[in-house]
C-alpha cells in the first residue's frame, strides 16, 4: 500500500469537495456517503474522528456532534486518482440520521 499525504489529495477536481465513503472496518458494512473538504480531512486525521463538510448546511461538522454517534476512524484510504476517500471506522451505533445502522437501507425497485 502506498502512503499519501494531504498535499497529494486532488481537492480541485470537484470544487474542493471529495466524496467520502464510510465503512465499518469489522463488518465491512457501507455506512454512509458524505463529503469532505481539506479542513474536514485534516480534522479527521488530527482527531481520529470522522469530520465532513455538510453540503446542505454549508458547514464543517464532526459525525456524532449532535447525535452522539461518533465514528472513530481507524484508517483513511485514498483512491487511485486521489479524489475520493474511504474512512474505515469502528461503529456500533446508527450512522444514518433516520436511526438506521446504514444510510443504504432502501431498495430501488
Amino acid at each position: 500500500m502506498n502512503a499519501k499525504s494531504l498535499k497529494d489529495i486532488d481537492f480541485e477536481k470537484r470544487n474542493g469537495l471529495l466524496p467520502v465513503i464510510v465503512q465499518d472496518r469489522k463488518t465491512k458494512d457501507i455506512l454512509m456517503l458524505a463529503y469532505a473538504n481539506k479542513e474536514a480531512l485534516a480534522n479527521t486525521a488530527k482527531t481520529g474522528n470522522a469530520w465532513f463538510w455538510s453540503t446542505s448546511r454549508n458547514k464543517l461538522w464532526m459525525k456524532g456532534e449532535e447525535s452522539g454517534n461518533v465514528q472513530p476512524v481507524h484508517e483513511i484510504l485514498v483512491d487511485c486518482d486521489s479524489d475520493a476517500i474511504l474512512y474505515m471506522v469502528d461503529s456500533d451505533k446508527p450512522a444514518c440520521h433516520t436511526g438506521n445502522r446504514s444510510c443504504f437501507h432502501n431498495v430501488l425497485k
